[in-house]
C-alpha cells in the first residue's frame, strides 16, 4: 500500500520568517498539492528562551499572503495535534526514557563550568573538544559514573541533560532526494543533546516524535540540517521506526546577489531589497525591517521568484502559475548547489504580474496615493490612465511620480530639458499648437493631420524639437506616452492651459 504523501513546515517562532524559510515552505506546498498530499503547519518552540512574541502570529500571516495553504496546523488544528511543541511537552520525557531504557542515550551531568574548562583544555593543546564516543568517557555522565553515584544524583535532583549515544565508528547513510546517499562516520558526530534539563526537548528529539507521530512522509528542509540528518536517520533506528523514516531532501541555500554566502538581512539593507515577507517591527529593538507585501511587491510573483530560485521546470519558461507550479514541479531539479538572488529579475517579475492585473485593480493600488496628495479625479479616468501606464511600472508605489502629471498640471519645467528643446521660436509653434486645438475637432486623426503633417512637416519643421516641447509644456519634463494620446486622456482645455501656461512662464528664447 501506498504511503499518503504528508509533509511539514515547522518554523521557531524566534522572529520574522527569513524568505529563505518561505521558499522551504512554497516547496513543501507544491510537493504535497501535486501528490493530493497533506501540508502540516508545526511550531517548534523546544528554545524558550528565543522565542519572540508576535513571531507566530507573523508566519501565519505571511504564508496566507503568499497563498501557501495548509490542512492541518497551529492555527487550524487537525487529527494529529498539537502543533505546537510546548504543548506537547508531556509526551517527550517518555520517548527520552525509551532511549535510555535501551542504551540508546544516558544521563549527563556536567556542568557549564565543567564544559567550558574541558573546550580550554582541549583548545590548550590545539584540539577542538566534541562531547563523543571518544571522550564521554572523561566526562561526567551515566556511562563513566558508578551506577549508585548515577541513582545519588538523580535522586537528589542534581541537573542533568540526556545526550544521544552513538556507537563507535559506525558509517551512517542518509539517502537525500536531491543529493544521493551521504555517509559520514559516527566518530565525527557528537553525542547531541535530545532532552534539557529545563525539561523540554531539544529540537533533535522533538522533531522525530513528532514527525512519527504526526505520519510524515517526506521532509523537505534547508541545507542547514544536513549534518544532523545522521542523528534523526539513528534516532529513527534507535526507536524502531526505520520502517515509516521520512525521505529526506535538504535544500539549498539561498546565497548573496554575488554569491559569496547566505543571504541575510544585512544583504537587504545593503541593496535595498526585503528578506522578509512582511513588514517586521521587533518587539525588543522597535526596529522596522522591511517586507515584500509593503514593497509593493504581488503574492504571486515571490511565489514564481522563490519557486524558481533553485529549481526550474526544464523548460525556458519563466512565469508560472501557483497551479502551474505545483504541476510541473518535480524535487529532482531541484539545484545541489545554491541560488544567487537577483534583484533585478525580481523586480522584473513584479513588473510582469502587474501587466496581468486588470486596470481596475491598478486604479485601487494608486487610490492610497491620489488621496494621499489631495487628487479627486472620475474613477473611469483613474481606471484610463493606469491601464496606459501600467507597463512603466515595477511597483504600484511608482505610479504617482509615473503618472502624476495626468492629474496635476506641472508648476516648473526641466531647465535640462528647455536647454535642449526649447529652442527660438517655440513660444510661436506653441501658440500655433493652441490655435490648431481650437480650430479642428478634438479627434485624434485629426489632430495628427493638422499638427504632425500639415504643420510640422509641411513647414519641414523638426518633429522631435516641436514635439518634445510640447511635451515639456504638459508634462514638465520630456517622458510619457504618445503625446497625442496624453492630449486626448487629459482634455483640450487643460491642455491649452498647460501650452499657455508654459509660453508665459518659459517665454521666448535666443
Amino acid at each position: 500500500m501506498t504511503r499518503k504523501v504528508r509533509v511539514r513546515f515547522a518554523p521557531s517562532p524566534t522572529g520574522p520568517l527569513h524568505i529563505g524559510g518561505v521558499r522551504t515552505a512554497l516547496y513543501n506546498y507544491l510537493f504535497a498539492r501535486q501528490n493530493g498530499g497533506d501540508m502540516i503547519l508545526r511550531i517548534e518552540d523546544t528554545d524558550q528562551t528565543r522565542f519572540v512574541p508576535g513571531a507566530e502570529a507573523y508566519i501565519i500571516e505571511a504564508l496566507d499572503w503568499l497563498g501557501i495553504k495548509f490542512d492541518e496546523g497551529v492555527h487550524i488544528g487537525g487529527p494529529y495535534g498539537p502543533y505546537r511543541q510546548s504543548d506537547r511537552k508531556p509526551m517527550y520525557r517518555q520517548y527520552a526514557e525509551q532511549l535510555l531504557r535501551d542504551g540508546w542515550a544516558y544521563y549527563a551531568f556536567d556542568t557549564a563550568e565543567a564544559l567550558d574548562a574541558k573546550r580550554k583544555e582541549y583548545e590548550s593543546q590545539k584540539r577542538t573538544f566534541q562531547y563523543d564516543c571518544t571522550t564521554r568517557g572523561e566526562m561526567e555522565n551515566s556511562l563513566s559514573l558508578p551506577a549508585d553515584e548515577v541513582e545519588r544524583r538523580l535522586a537528589s535532583g542534581a541537573p542533568y541533560v540526556v545526550r544521544f549515544r552513538f556507537p563507535a565508528d559506525t558509517e551512517i547513510t542518509v539517502h537525500d532526494l536531491i543529493r544521493g546517499d551521504v555517509t559520514m562516520n559516527s566518530n565525527l558526530l557528537d553525542d547531541k543533546v535530545l532532552f534539557k534539563s529545563d525539561g523540554m526537548p531539544t529540537y533533535h528529539l522533538a522533531n522525530i516524535v513528532d514527525d512519527h507521530t504526526m505520519e510524515i512522509s517526506h521532509v523537505i528542509r534547508g541545507e542547514e540540517w544536513l549534518p544532523s540528518a545522521p542523528l534523526h536517520v539513528m534516532l529513527y533506528k534507535a526507536f524502531g521506526w526505520e520502517d515509516t523514516m521520512p525521505q529526506f531532501a535538504h535544500l539549498p541555500l539561498l546565497l548573496k546577489p554575488e554569491g559569496n554566502g547566505k543571504l541575510s538581512k544585512r544583504d537587504g539593507d545593503r541593496l535595498g531589497f526585503p528578506v522578509f515577507p512582511l513588514d517586521w517591527h521587533d518587539p525588543k529593538s522597535g526596529e522596522l525591517s522591511s517586507g515584500y507585501r509593503e514593497k509593493g511587491y504581488l503574492p504571486e510573483a515571490v511565489v514564481n521568484i522563490l519557486a524558481l530560485l533553485g529549481w526550474n521546470p526544464g523548460t525556458e519558461q519563466e512565469i508560472l502559475s501557483m497551479d502551474e507550479l505545483i504541476k510541473q514541479f518535480n524535487i529532482e531539479h531541484i539545484s545541489k548547489s545554491g541560488a544567487k538572488f537577483n534583484v533585478e529579475k525580481a523586480k522584473w517579475f513584479n513588473h510582469e504580474y502587474l501587466q496581468m492585473r486588470s486596470d481596475e485593480e491598478i486604479a485601487k493600488m494608486f487610490e492610497p496615493q491620489l488621496q494621499a496628495h489631495h487628487v479627486q479625479a472620475p474613477h473611469d479616468y483613474v481606471v484610463k490612465v493606469c491601464g496606459m501606464m501600467k507597463e512603466r511600472i515595477n511597483f504600484p508605489s511608482e505610479l504617482w511620480d509615473t503618472c502624476c502629471y495626468f492629474f496635476e498640471a506641472p508648476t516648473d519645467y526641466d531647465p535640462a530639458a528647455i536647454k535642449k528643446r526649447w529652442k527660438a521660436g517655440m513660444t510661436t509653434h506653441m501658440a500655433k499648437v493652441i490655435e490648431i486645438l481650437n480650430t479642428v475637432p478634438f479627434d485624434y486623426e485629426a489632430i495628427h493631420k493638422a499638427l504632425l503633417d500639415d504643420y510640422i512637416v509641411g513647414n519641414q519643421l523638426n518633429m522631435g524639437q516641436v514635439m518634445n516641447s510640447l511635451r515639456l509644456a504638459v508634462v514638465g519634463k520630456t517622458v510619457g506616452p504618445d503625446m497625442l494620446t496624453l492630449v486626448m486622456t487629459i482634455g483640450k482645455e487643460e491642455t491649452i492651459r498647460r501650452v499657455q501656461r508654459a509660453i508665459d512662464t518659459i517665454g521666448e528664447v535666443e
